[in-house]
């Protein structure tokens, strides 16, 4: 039975990995979680310098999953470089480096100093507010997509996937422009703009206001527009959105995700992610599936 998957020339031993921002570099999740059996890792999103985050409250549960604006805190590549990448050097899995910035020279100095790092594929968040366009995300304007991806692929060394923002009128479109400027893989999606108020204190539960929504409720629409961004474009891509079971994942694949993600469902299980792999395969046993090939895309 085989379970493996290619992204860019890159094999995968399944396609299933974590998604950022909810599994740190692993290393919270190693007394649960065998990172051997993944996929891959993709790790916390890193940024040129530290970032602190946006101010607490910064998380609050809803009704099928969570809503977080977190603002994408991380102790910035140096420290990076010197503590997670060997951390996940010791195993026998592939690493994808989720990359963030608030201007196009922020992410292009983390794209070249990941030149040298033994690393194997970028995930370009273009989810990040772009500073010089008044805030607004770089991955709302298919412009704006099609420049960063064309920039950061001019500078990368390793296969680039650009991860997409749900926040938009035409998936397909944002695909195309990913597609466009050079991407290799894409990733979708992140998480959908959300709100929560408290009624009694007659307050936003989150300081930032608004914060990203995550968590099973949003996986219809996760589904949905992994079907139509893989139709859109040749690329492979990378599904995720409230996968919490190898049911779920399963959707992705046959929607036609080459791989899948896993993420608020960690914070739940942290055996999600091993539960899930062998889920797909228990799945493909017992349809006579020798092959995952098979089952990528099946859903016309």
């Amino acid at each position: 039975m085989d379970t493996k998957v290619s992204l860019a020339g890159v094999e995968l031993k399944n396609p299933v990995m974590t998604a950022s921002g909810t599994f740190g570099s692993g290393m919270e999740y190693g007394e649960f979680v065998d990172l051997n059996k993944l996929g891959a890792v993709v790790t916390k999103g890193v940024a040129n310098v530290p970032w602190e985050g946006n101010p607490t409250p910064r998380i609050a549960e809803v009704y099928g999953g969570m809503l977080n604006a977190i603002g994408l805190q991380n102790p910035g590549i140096d420290v990076f470089a010197e503590r997670d990448i060997p951390f996940l050097q010791q195993y026998d899995t592939r690493i994808i480096v989720n990359v963030c910035g608030r201007t196009r020279e922020d992410y292009l100095e983390v794209v070249e100093r990941l030149r040298e790092e033994p690393v194997d594929l970028l995930e370009i968040n273009i989810s990040c507010p772009n500073v010089k366009e008044g805030g607004i995300a770089f991955g709302q304007d298919p412009k704006a997509v099609e420049s960063i991806t064309r920039a950061v692929k001019d500078r990368a060394k390793q296969p680039v996937i650009m991860k997409l923002s749900p926040n938009v009128t035409d998936i397909g479109e944002m695909a195309r422009a990913a597609e466009a400027g050079g991407a290799d893989v894409i990733s979708l999606i992140n998480t959908l703009t959300g709100m929560k108020i408290d009624i009694h204190k007659r307050k936003f539960v989150l300081a930032n206001k608004t914060g990203g929504m995550s968590g099973p409720a949003i996986k219809p629409v996760a589904v949905r527009m992994v079907y139509q961004a893989a139709h859109a474009v040749k690329l492979p891509v990378i599904g995720m959105g409230g996968i919490a079971t190898a049911e779920d994942a399963l959707e992705f694949i046959m929607a036609g995700a080459t791989a899948v993600s896993v993420g608020t469902a960690n914070f739940i299980n942290p055996y999600a992610t091993v539960e899930i792999i062998e889920g797909i395969q228990a799945f493909m046993e017992a349809q006579g599936v020798s092959d995952i090939k098979e089952l990528i895309g099946a859903v016309r």
